[in-house]
């Protein structure tokens, strides 16, 4: 599902304009270059542990001011410019939302997510 569609259907929500004044996405993508020595990389093959997502988007649920979280973690292999990841942080106040956004993301890509670079030469 796309973010205009996740978005839609959380703005549909009858609750939503009670509770949420601010909503912060993350889209992360492939690189087409190595982050550890910009070497150029073809492809990139991703693994999310799915449960281990679902925990910490629980966990994060419960931090003040939180009306939802949504994550998409994308499985595969995929090329330079496909989206790899969405997280949705959808709240009250921006001081709420931008920590659970920051650190849900680094825990979500240090604990629940394998990637492999495919390296062109």
């Amino acid at each position: 599902m796309g973010i205009s569609q996740i978005l839609r259907e959380l703005k549909n929500r009858p609750d939503f304009a009670d509770n949420v004044g601010m909503i912060l996405i993350h889209n992360g993508t492939v690189r087409n270059w190595s982050r550890k020595d910009r070497a150029k990389v073809s492809a990139l093959e991703v693994t999310p542990d799915y449960e281990k997502i679902e925990t910490l988007r629980q966990e994060y649920l419960q931090h003040e001011g939180i009306f939802d979280i949504i994550i998409e973690a994308f499985s595969g292999t995929f090329k330079p410019g496909d989206d790899l990841l969405y997280i949705i942080v959808a709240g009250d106040i921006r001081e709420n939302i931008k920590p659970v956004l920051s650190n849900l993301l680094d825990r979500v890509k240090a604990e629940a997510v394998t990637k492999k670079e495919i390296i062109s030469f």
